[in-house]
Parts: C-alpha cells; sequence; structure tokens
C-alpha cells in the first residue's frame, strides 16, 4: 500500500473531522436573550474591515451579554423576576424541519442569535420604506447571524458573524409555509432564512461550518430601544457633533446621554467621520462596551423595579426554541457562565472573506474559515482541577514539555488518501516538530480501527512527550511502548517555518491515525481570524 505517487508527499484523500461528545450541563445563574440589529437598510456594495453585517452582528451579541450578563439570581426576588421574563418568550420549535444529517452534539453550547429585520409588529413598522411598512413588513430577512460559542468549561466566549451578502451553498430545506421540501442551491445566506425560517438557516450552517448548533434566539428592532430604555439611558462621548438625516440623529460634540430612540439612530449611522464601515464598527463597540458595563453595575442588581423592567424589555423582543426558553437550568447556566468570563475571555469575529469572483457586490468565505470553524468544532475539552500531591510527596514535577519540542512522524492507517498529510499539516500549524509521514498496514489489511501513539521503548522520556500531544488530538489515545513499521516513510516538509529550535535528544512519537480520528484540537488562529477579532476588553475607549 503506497502513500504517495511519484515523488509527491500526500497519501489519500482527505476526510473531514467531527465534534467530540456533549458534556453535562451545570447550574448556576440566570440568563437573557439577545437584541436587535441596528441597520435599516445595509449596503449592497462591498465592505471594508469585517462588513457591515460584522458590525450588526456584534451589536446584538455585546447586548446579548449585557443582558445575560445580570440576569444573575442572587436572591429569590430576581428568580420571580426572570421567571415573569421567560413566560414573555415567543417560542418556535424548529428540529422537526431541519432536512438532511446534522453534526455531532459537544461539550460547547452553541446558540445562533438572529436579528430580523422584518418591519411587522409594534414598533418595528416605522424603521422601513412604504413598502415595508404594508402587511407583513415586505418579508423578513437575516441582516445579523451570529454564532455564539460558549467553551466546555463556560470560561470563554467567541461570537462569530456572519455577512449577510455571503454567498454559500444552501442545503435542500422546507418551506416555512408550505413545508416542502426545496432543492439545495448556491444564494445568499439570508435568503435561508426568507424562505425556509429559522431551521433553513440553522441546517446551512451546520453544513458549513460543521458545527452543532444547539438554540436559537431572534429578536427585532423594538427590543434594543426597550433595553437602552430599560437601563435609564447610556452616555457616549462624540470628537464632532452629528446631523444626519437617514438616522434621525442630531447630537454635539462632547458627552450625550441617549435614550433608546437615539440610541437605535446612533448605531445605525453612517455618515459620520471618514464614512467607513470600519469606523461604525468601532463606534458600535464603544456603545456597547458601555451596555455591558451599564448592565453589570451593581446598582441594577439591586434596583429590583429597574430589574425588572430590564429583563421583562429583554423578554418581549424574543423568540426562542422551546428547548431553551423552558429550559431554566440551561438558561442559568448561561448566565453563570457570562458572569466568571472576564472581558478578555469575549471575542468577536467576523468570518474571514473576500470578494466573490462572479459578483463584486458579494463576498465569499476564505480558506481560513474553515480552520476558525475547526476551532469551534475541536473546543470540546473540560478542564478538570489539579490534584494536590498527597503531604510527604517527594516526587518531582515532571518537566514543561510544548508542543515545539515534540517530533512527530504521522502514519495513515486509514484508506483515506492524503490522510497523513492532512493531519501532518494541523499538527505543524499548531507546532508540533512534523518530521516524517507514511503509511501503517494493519495485520488485517483493513483499516486501523484506533489512533495510536507509540515511541521506542529505550525512550524514557516517551510518554511524557506523546502525552503532550495527545492531548492536543480528539480523541486522546494513550501512549503505547515499542514503534510501529513504517510502509513507505518520506519525510515532510511544514507549510509554515518552525519558530523554535528543535530539542537535542528528544524522542520520535509516532501517531497513527486510526478510522476513529476527529482532528487535531485548534488553538492557534491565522492573522485573517484574528485581524477580524476584537475582545470586549479591547472595546473600552473614550471619544467616538
Amino acid at each position: 500500500m503506497s502513500d504517495y505517487r511519484g515523488t509527491s508527499i500526500d497519501d489519500r484523500r482527505a476526510a473531514p473531522t467531527q465534534p467530540g461528545s456533549r458534556m453535562s450541563r451545570r447550574a448556576g445563574a440566570t440568563p437573557p436573550p439577545p437584541p436587535p440589529p441596528p441597520e435599516d437598510l445595509p449596503p449592497r456594495g462591498h465592505r471594508s474591515g469585517g462588513g457591515a453585517g460584522g458590525g450588526k452582528m456584534r451589536l446584538l451579541a455585546w447586548i446579548s451579554i449585557a443582558m445575560t450578563s445580570i440576569m444573575v439570581a442572587g436572591s429569590l426576588t430576581a428568580y420571580v423576576v426572570y421567571r415573569d421574563a421567560v413566560g414573555n418568550i415567543i417560542k418556535k420549535d424548529f428540529k422537526q424541519d431541519i432536512v438532511g444529517p446534522r453534526p455531532a452534539e459537544t461539550g460547547a453550547l452553541n446558540v445562533l442569535l438572529v436579528g430580523s429585520d422584518t418591519r411587522a409588529g409594534k414598533g418595528n413598522a416605522r424603521y422601513g420604506q412604504k413598502l415595508a411598512r404594508e402587511a407583513d413588513g415586505g418579508g423578513k430577512r437575516t441582516d445579523t447571524i451570529i454564532l455564539l460559542h460558549i467553551s466546555p468549561n463556560r470560561d470563554k466566549a467567541r461570537l462569530i458573524s456572519f455577512p449577510r451578502d455571503s454567498m454559500v451553498q444552501i442545503p435542500a430545506c422546507k418551506n416555512e409555509s408550505t413545508k416542502q421540501v426545496m432543492p439545495a442551491r448556491r444564494d445568499m445566506i439570508n435568503s435561508a432564512y426568507n424562505s425556509g425560517g429559522i431551521a433553513c438557516t440553522i441546517a446551512t450552517l451546520e453544513s458549513l461550518t460543521g458545527i452543532r448548533i444547539d438554540h436559537f434566539a431572534e429578536v427585532d428592532f423594538s427590543g434594543f430601544k426597550s433595553i437602552v430604555d430599560a437601563l435609564g439611558g447610556i452616555e457616549i462621548c462624540l470628537k464632532s457633533g452629528v446631523n444626519d438625516r437617514n438616522s434621525h440623529l442630531v447630537l454635539p460634540a462632547g458627552k450625550s446621554l441617549l435614550d433608546g430612540e437615539k440610541a437605535l439612530g446612533f448605531v445605525r449611522l453612517r455618515h459620520y467621520g471618514d464614512g467607513s464601515d470600519i469606523q461604525r464598527i468601532k463606534r458600535q463597540q464603544l456603545f456597547l462596551s458601555k451596555v455591558v458595563a451599564k448592565a453589570m453595575s451593581s446598582d441594577l442588581l439591586t434596583d429590583v423595579p429597574r430589574l425588572r423592567n430590564f429583563i421583562a424589555a429583554a423578554g418581549k423582543s424574543v423568540t426562542m426554541d422551546p428547548d431553551l426558553a423552558n429550559d431554566t437550568e440551561q438558561l442559568i447556566e448561561i448566565a453563570q457562565s457570562v458572569k466568571k468570563m472576564t472581558t478578555g475571555g469575549i471575542n468577536f469575529t467576523t468570518v474571514p472573506w473576500g470578494p466573490d469572483p462572479e459578483d463584486k457586490n458579494r463576498v465569499v468565505w476564505t480558506q481560513d474559515a474553515n480552520v476558525l470553524f475547526n476551532a469551534i468544532k475541536s473546543d470540546v475539552d473540560v478542564t478538570l482541577p489539579t490534584a494536590k500531591p498527597s503531604t510527604g510527596t517527594t516526587t518531582a514535577p515532571k518537566a514543561d514539555i510544548k508542543p515545539e519540542q515534540v517530533r512527530v512522524q504521522v502514519l495513515n492507517g486509514t484508506t483515506t488518501f492524503g490522510k497523513a498529510k492532512e493531519v501532518a499539516d494541523q499538527l505543524s500549524k499548531e507546532g508540533f516538530q512534523v518530521v516524517g509521514v507514511g503509511n501503517y498496514q494493519a495485520p488485517d489489511g483493513k483499516s486501523q480501527p484506533t489512533t495510536e501513539l507509540r515511541y521506542a521503548k529505550k525512550d524514557a522520556t516517551g510518554a511524557d512527550y506523546a502525552a503532550v500531544l495527545s492531548a492536543a488530538m480528539d480523541p486522546k489515545p494513550g501512549p503505547t511502548a515499542g514503534k510501529a513499521k513504517a510502509v513507505n516513510p518520506q519525510p515532510y516538509v511544514p507549510t509554515t517555518t518552525p519558530t523554535t529550535t528543535p530539542v537535542k535528544g528528544a524522542p520520535t512519537i509516532q501517531l497513527i491515525v486510526g478510522s476513529d480520528f476527529k482532528g487535531v484540537k485548534v488553538t492557534k488562529l491565522p492573522d485573517s481570524v484574528n485581524n477580524q477579532t476584537i475582545s470586549a476588553n479591547q472595546a473600552k475607549s473614550s471619544c467616538a
């Protein structure tokens, strides 16, 4: 069985990775729902610096975090307030309308946050043009699409925004009205919601990312205003005054206290400063960092009437799936997790994108988007507290071995062509020193069912180095002494230049990729992702 053709270092076809298993829930404090999209009629044109969709999505995400953070049940009174709010939430099921297979569940929590730009309903019609104010609001669209990912330890969150004009492959979906199955097609991502509702939007994102979406929450325009008003307004600071007819906003330079109506105009403001999306997104982040700070203030948490108004405002403007809305434990878990997060543990990312070659007014996701999705899928580990050594123990701790010090030979034990190089590339990007690739022939001539880690029997530290490699994989095989025979071994040339010097005398660990292999845990994201990411603690600024 040859792993290569000619001099190519390829070994069999690539296969997609799958996420791991689901962990049990935790109880904690209390939750809330997300907010509404700030924009009215987003531009069709090409975006710069993350696009209009990214700003709107971050808006929804920040307010979601703010609402969640303040709904921590520290008393019976707080719980009663929370319970009343849950009764106001509109519920919509989606699972029975999804066509086709779904990704596996994981220990992480993934919630789709959607902002519909429909003008139907009380308080929303005034923000659209004449057609949008008639009948059902001129249809519904998802100008705001965010995937909220909370880590299995519930200590970190990443909110991934998807531009509304992303051209993607939409899978077969049921029409929301007729329930007839519509064929798959290439279209703008927000068209999935227009024709197939939330079920089609979820199916589309799951098929594109491979990430299981556990729940969803949807909000509208009027909810945003109500939330700001319930907080008593938000103070902002402007470097120069605003007089914008499109957003009906007039503000002086310096500090201003914005009520809900003015706040909506501010986050929708386009014609200010250099008019770029980059500057507008920064203004939104500045505004929402102030929303978060005020929502988490102690006076709000202890002022029961204000707290009740805030939660009621959130509850009236949200639609959720019943599994989330009716699950007190799950909602409390979300709130408790957000409460313990530091601002540095909350990141907002726009999916890496570029211009669509077929239409300059549309965008497509780049290859680096898959690295981001793999990072979410491989975030399945729960970190357990480290056991303290027994009193009187004299055992010295093992040396801290880093991935850059681990030498690896990757052998393909499956029948999937290209698997050895695929895994080698993943490990190399995570810093491991991959020194070679090849094949492994199982005794029965079939695919190796389980992934193995092997080291030479003479290597006293082999198990320690193998343990570092195991921690970066899913599943995590235990190390075995004694190496296997490699078939057609070849040297491996990394796609990136190593930044560290090899450790002299370090053992080489054999990784035999089996049929159960799901992937390498992604911790290092490409620059295109990091450049489109902002941490919550970076959004603190003075004047916009």
